[in-house]
């Protein structure tokens, strides 16, 4: 439920009123504007008298929300949700370039490729410590070692950095990490979503192989019912029965969860086609879209990477598509 309070409503009354709607043991969101002030109603909402609450003097109109994501939901928060890390802005006009390897390898990889990605444009760093993989002998990442070299390419470059977390038993680990990223096989990982929830740190929320866009939304629901609002959405592609591409990157994506939320939309073009040719295109299309910002991976050497070579662009590919994107960014404004 949500209620709109009348332009003029002064904050001791704000105030009164949300005392008066948590001795109801609801949870009260207030979503302040520059013209209007919004109340999002959390909780069991049926013991709440509607037709009181609309009586009231400051209340213009009362509203239920009929979808399960409360927070998320952009009825709750109307204006976009500008998130910041470092120097760099994502959401709300604000877009960002997140590149770098897919997995940390040693210490001159990934300052030579945060070196190279921050010339081309790049705001935020992306590089893999915990690696997720399919098959057990594949290589599974540098753990607690490549977190340091992460931040030792942070310090080179003045980048933040963004890494993904697997369990909630390296947590600790992450402490210096301006992002954590929860990538597709965890985003139904709801006790983890719930710890994630009471750190105060941005979370970039990648949408699942085989879930639904309200599925994302109610995961970023979890992370947000703890305390924490700063959640990227990421949209990584899909699996569907096509197998030219290793996913189906699902661009619509974009626009409806634009729709459905005041969250920041991110897209990794990467991880959807699986081959760096498709990336480019996907890049445009994303940011013809109304991205907030493109992820793709970057390598000083893909044919020699140590994961997901083949999707890897090499410096000199990202300084184009950088370089292009900044052009459509300036079209579409």
């Amino acid at each position: 439920m949500i209620a709109v309070l009348k332009n003029g409503t002064t904050p001791d009354q704000v105030q009164h009123l949300v005392d008066w709607l948590k001795n109801m043991n609801l949870d009260v969101h207030i979503s302040q504007g520059a013209e209007v002030t919004i109340l999002g109603l959390i909780g069991d909402t049926s013991r709440v008298d509607i037709d009181l609450l609309k009586s009231l003097e400051m209340v213009e109109t009362v509203k239920r929300v009929s979808e399960p994501f409360k927070q998320a939901n952009r009825k709750f928060h109307p204006l976009d949700t500008i998130i910041e890390v470092g120097n760099a802005r994502i959401g709300g006009g604000y877009f960002a370039m997140i590149a770098g390897p897919c997995s940390v390898e040693n210490e001159d990889q990934i300052i030579e490729v945060a070196t190279a990605v921050k010339q081309s444009g790049a705001n935020i760093l992306r590089g893999g410590a915990f690696k997720p993989r399919t098959s057990p002998y594949a290589f599974q990442g540098l753990k607690d070692e490549g977190i340091r070299l992460l931040l030792k390419a942070k310090k080179a470059t003045g980048l933040p950095i963004v890494t993904e977390i697997m369990n909630i038993s390296t947590l600790d680990l992450f402490d210096d990490v301006d992002i954590i990223q929860v990538g597709a096989r965890n985003m139904q990982n709801f006790d983890l979503l719930k710890e994630l929830g009471k750190t105060n740190k941005p979370i970039l929320l990648k949408r699942g192989l085989a879930n639904t866009l309200q599925e994302l939304l109610m995961s970023a629901e979890y992370i947000m019912s703890e305390g924490n609002s700063k959640v990227i959405l990421c949209e990584r592609g899909i699996r569907t029965f096509e197998t030219a591409t290793r996913n189906t990157l699902d661009l619509s994506a974009v626009p409806v969860l634009h729709s459905l939320s005041h969250l920041p939309v991110v897209i990794d073009p990467s991880h959807a086609t699986g081959k760096a040719n498709l990336v480019a295109p996907m890049a445009y299309a994303a940011t013809a879209a109304g991205a907030d910002g493109i992820m793709i991976e970057v390598h000083n050497n893909p044919a020699c990477a140590l994961c997901d070579g083949a999707q890897s662009l090499t410096p000199p590919q990202f300084d184009e598509i950088a370089r292009k994107v900044r052009q459509i960014r300036e079209v579409i404004a």
